[in-house]
């Protein structure tokens, strides 16, 4: 292990070996395997334990604050505290070529958004879109999209694969059209690098990827930012890991990651899904699939076909 500087060395352009590598001082609880860690806590505290510049790429998926079943409700002024506290946190532990994700709910971008454009370089503004199978909204238009920033701290030197990120051109490739300010005039590219707005459908529960997770993030959305903005071998973190989607799609893509979780009962997600281990204090991990509505004709419903499924 390399030897840190407690005052903040930063490690760009170091080799990490071994994801333990990025920590000043071990978790307390934590689970490894071949490169793969799952973290049970706090995410500030554990973030605090790591080395400045150790990550490639951050994912953050945070509460979103909307007074949710699974969530606790703070002050809009303490919530958006907290999450200057966990931004700046997440922005130190990254290499100076490496990107950071975040999402918010609609209610609060703005205010993170202002802070963040004020103090680091916002590369992109992105806008995850869905359909939605029901009413969201009665008395006003619902929310049928979830906005995500990314940021970077050198927009001169960041990584960004556009070649992984390409999709079919549908405008003037399909339409055969030629493009005469080119010389002399050629067809359109058959491909372009996708926008800033993705529709993808939200996970649904007969998926074959669903967890029991109440806002768990669809596999597509995670490969499209991790092939964009990291390499093969690359450290990625993801400090509110939930279903842990972000390192299951990191392993798939052969990336290494840490996920730190604050519920036990999504830590396990993560260490099953991550295959770390099969049974955690005595406990056999198996995938149990189960909604999770506080809506009693929903909950009947889903009693009845769970039973049958």
């Amino acid at each position: 292990m390399q030897q840190f500087n407690p005052k903040g060395e930063n490690y760009n352009g170091k080799i990490m070996s071994d994801v333990k590598d990025v920590f000043i001082t071990m978790p307390k609880k934590y689970l490894f395997k071949d490169g793969y860690m799952a973290v049970l806590g706090n995410s500030i505290s554990i973030m605090k334990k790591m080395k400045s510049g150790s990550i490639d790429l951050i994912f953050a998926d945070p509460p979103y604050n909307l007074g949710k079943e699974f969530e606790r409700k703070l002050q809009k002024k303490q919530y958006i505290k907290w999450c200057k506290k966990w931004i700046d946190e997440c922005m130190r532990l990254l290499k100076d070529t490496g990107s950071f994700y975040f999402m918010a709910a609609t209610q609060f971008m703005p205010y993170l958004d202002s802070y963040v454009d004020r103090k680091y370089d916002v590369l992109s503004r992105i806008v995850w879109y869905y359909d939605s199978s029901g009413v969201q909204a009665k008395k006003m238009f619902g929310s049928m999209y979830e906005p995500i920033l990314l940021l970077v701290k050198d927009k001169k030197k960041y990584i960004f694969n556009s070649e992984d990120v390409k999709v079919e051109a549908k405008t003037g490739s399909i339409r055969k059209l030629i493009d005469y300010r080119k010389t002399p005039p050629q067809p359109y590219n058959g491909k372009k690098v996708m926008g800033n707005v993705w529709r993808i459908n939200r996970v649904r529960y007969r998926m074959s990827e669903y967890e029991s997770h109440p806002t768990q993030k669809p596999e597509r959305l995670m490969e499209i930012i991790i092939k964009a903005s990291s390499n093969k071998n690359d450290i990625i973190l993801d400090p509110f890991a939930g279903s842990f989607t972000t390192c299951a799609v990191a392993k798939r893509l052969s990336r290494n990651c840490i996920g730190i979780e604050k519920q036990e009962e999504y830590f396990k997600i993560g260490i099953r899904r991550l295959q770390i281990t099969n049974e955690y204090n005595g406990e056999r991990l198996e995938k149990v699939k189960q909604r999770k509505t506080n809506n009693k004709s929903k909950r009947d419903h889903y009693s009845i076909l769970n039973s049958v499924l």
